[in-house]
């Protein structure tokens, strides 16, 4: 034995030791608290019909597993339990898409979409009708924006629709940089992209000289939470509604007039929150990835009222990407076709295909999940919504967040 031993050094037993205590540590965790069975708990109550009900078995097979996963009380599905809150990625829609079949697909031959241009006649050159006839179908529709007299400028996601944005907005010729706040919690990567772009103009020495220059951090700051802003000077302030990563509603939130709002609603669709009245702001941001939940297709869109402000943000987009991907508006406007499709007679909310319909008890199922395992324990809590009454499914609904 002493020979044994002798072998580890005392660093060696130490760290043995650590992971031996953990381990119990995290055994005695995942059996604690067994009111609901071995390790786990059961959702008794169901708000709406399930996804079984509504044709959808997959998805409602997909639940079900969620459900026996969590109270499995064998020691190898611990790894299954850990929650990876570093990002989100939305392909819990993904079995809807499925389902829709060869309604969403597109066939682009080779020839199509070789020109830079899609419309020379509007300011947005690099805009795809058709995205843009979509994107209007859809807000009329779930009547979460207003869309007359708004030009539609179509990005690389919302991200770069948030910086051409700020360099629409920011003063060319200011004394100072232009501060940019936000309501604490905010989006995390938020002051990560004013890093990010900021330190790639300054010392990619190789990048063209437009693209650095319309990039310099001369433009614009980062000044914090939009609550204790009280400085006399011109500000850009970012709304988030619903917010991300908390889901409450927001408004402005700087305690005096003079600054420009941007208005992020990537959020505001009728699966995470009550849709109570179309949105009517100057600058605001959509994204396909929240509503829809295609990621991938790496498309955003913003309302803009001005023009002038809107041929700012076009000439950033063009500056730093020459134009956003036409064969992604083309997916993404078959994309939001079908959605709108589906949603057009949606009437008494009796549509078994509606996408908003599915992702609305998508979503509650989800969150009776996370609500059931989160009040078995003490380590966490859940804030509590306040219902309102959702015009598009005419009924009240409770918030339920995305992220």
């Amino acid at each position: 034995m002493a020979s044994f031993l002798g072998i580890f050094t005392k660093r060696n037993l130490l760290v043995l030791s650590l992971a031996l205590n953990l381990s119990l540590v995290l055994r005695v965790v995942y059996e604690g608290g067994k009111d609901g069975g071995p390790h786990g708990f059961s959702v008794e109550e169901q708000r709406g019909p399930s996804m079984a009900d509504m044709g959808f078995g997959k998805e409602a097979q997909a639940t079900q597993r969620t459900r026996l996963s969590v109270s499995s009380s064998s020691d190898q599905d611990v790894m299954e339990k850990v929650i990876n809150l570093d990002h989100g990625d939305p392909t819990m829609y993904e079995n809807y898409w499925q389902q829709m079949g060869g309604r969403t697909t597109v066939v682009i031959p080779g020839w199509q979409s070789m020109s830079y241009f899609s419309d020379v006649k509007n300011p947005c050159w690099f805009l795809e009708p058709e995205f843009a006839k979509q994107v209007v179908r859809l807000h009329n529709v779930v009547g979460n924006a207003a869309t007359d007299g708004r030009q539609i400028v179509v990005g690389t996601g919302s991200s770069q629709l948030f910086l051409a944005a700020l360099y629409a907005l920011a003063p060319k010729d200011g004394s100072e940089p232009i501060s940019v706040v936000s309501a604490a919690p905010y989006y995390s990567v938020t002051k990560n992209l004013f890093t990010c772009w900021q330190i790639k103009a300054k010392s990619n020495a190789s990048s063209y000289p437009s693209m650095t220059d319309c990039l310099k951090s001369g433009l614009y700051k980062w000044a914090g939470d939009a609550r204790s802003f009280n400085k006399e000077v011109p500000y850009i302030e970012l709304v988030t509604s619903p917010n991300n990563p908390d889901g409450f509603v927001r408004h402005s939130m700087v305690n005096r007039t003079g600054g420009i709002l941007v208005h992020d609603l990537a959020y505001y669709w009728p699966q995470y929150t009550p849709i109570s009245s179309p949105s009517d702001h100057d600058l605001t941001l959509f994204t396909v990835s929240k509503a829809t939940g295609h990621a991938g297709t790496r498309i955003g869109w913003a309302l803009v009222k001005d023009l002038e402000v809107a041929k700012k943000m076009i000439k950033f987009i063009e500056l730093n990407t020459i134009g956003v991907s036409r064969d992604s508006q083309l997916r993404a406007a078959k994309i939001l076709e079908v959605m709108t499709n589906t949603s057009e007679n949606l009437g008494s909310f009796d549509s078994h295909e509606s996408f908003f319909k599915i992702s609305y008890h998508l979503m509650a199922e989800r969150w009776q999940l996370l609500r059931a395992a989160v009040n078995r324990g003490r380590a966490f809590s859940l804030p509590d919504f306040t219902p309102g009454f959702c015009h598009f499914l005419n009924q009240d609904s409770q918030p339920q967040p995305g992220k």
